[in-house]
Order: structure tokens, then sequence, then C-alpha cells
């Protein structure tokens, strides 16, 4: 004769999962604020710059991966390489 698990037994691992402390990502922990002023800018200009953090560019129809990095910046550009966006991840 099969038994049936207990809904407290079921539930025991929600439990557990929800005293688990995740720690927030720092605030801008890859500097993309710093860099705020190449918004607009060709991606020219990221030639003669070097970096102290992991660089990701991400083109228009790039492939991204889903993995996150909270110091590795990331510079997005539009069709044209102009830089449209910077973000941590």
């Amino acid at each position: 004769m099969a038994r049936s698990l207990s809904p407290l037994l079921l539930a025991l691992p929600l439990a557990v999962a929800a005293c688990v402390e995740e720690t927030p990502p720092a605030p801008d922990a890859c500097g993309a604020s710093a860099l705020s002023g190449l918004v607009g800018q060709d991606r020219k200009v990221l030639e003669t710059m070097r970096f102290a953090t992991t660089v990701r560019i991400i083109e228009p129809g790039s492939a991204v991966t889903m993995d996150y990095s909270e110091t590795r910046l990331n510079i997005e550009l539009d069709g044209k390489g102009t830089i449209t966006r910077l973000s941590c991840g």
C-alpha cells in the first residue's frame, strides 16, 4: 500500500528556501555611472580606453548569455555603432 507524503513534509523545502538570505548586488559595482558620458558617442571611442573590469559589448541582434556578473560592464550599441546604454551585469 502506497503512503502519501504529509503536506507538511512537502512544504519543508519551501520553508527552508525562504530562510536563505540572498545578497543584493552592489549598486554600480561595474562603474557604469562614472562612464555615463560615453552614451551617445561612437563605439570607436572604446578602442582608446582601458577598463578595470570585464566588458561586454552588445550589438543589435547579438546573442547574450543570461549569466549575471555584477562587476561586468555591459555596453549596448545601436545599429550605427552609437553607445546607447551602460549597465552592470
